[in-house]
């Protein structure tokens, strides 16, 4: 079963699997969208991009063409996020600020990663599995860790 709302703009030849839930969104050509994947309203996908099973991705990110999303992915779009109003009733779309993250072309966000709001991945950045991102990740970078941090640029990897 997929849940893909009417308002939802498709490329070609994209591929998802069940248990999706998507709904004001972009998917570019030949992505893949794994089970139990949730894209909300505002955000882009790129093309060439596979979003592996159990990943979140909110309102307001951008992810451009070729990135690879690991599987348990969350991304954050609220700096200060509450549940309710100074008045203690809840919160409404009017109530917060949504803070936009990109990823940029040709970066791998490692399984079980949490990025927070108002970043950049780098193009062809490594994000390691399980970190924690809190701020911005340089190209051609690799980061792990919680709160992740830079471990190497890529290319001293290719020389040793």
């Amino acid at each position: 079963m997929k849940n893909i709302a009417s308002d939802v703009k498709l490329g070609k030849n994209v591929k998802i699997y069940d248990f999706v839930n998507l709904y004001g969104c972009e998917i570019g050509d030949n992505t893949k969208i794994g089970t139990f994947v949730e894209i909300q309203k505002g955000s882009k996908i790129g093309k060439n991009c596979k979003i592996s099973s159990h990943s979140f991705i909110c309102e307001g990110v951008t992810i451009e063409d070729n990135v690879f999303i690991g599987h348990n992915v969350t991304f954050i779009n609220d700096a200060y996020p509450h549940a309710t109003k100074e008045d203690g009733t809840l919160q409404t779309d009017e109530d917060w600020v949504c803070v936009p993250t990109l990823v940029r072309k040709g970066a791998s966000i490692g399984s079980s990663t949490t990025l927070l709001c108002g970043i950049t991945i780098g193009e062809k950045a490594v994000v390691g599995a399980g970190s924690v991102v809190t701020k911005d990740v340089p190209p051609l970078t690799i980061v792990a860790g919680n709160p992740a941090r830079i471990l190497r640029k890529i290319n001293e990897e290719k020389k040793q």
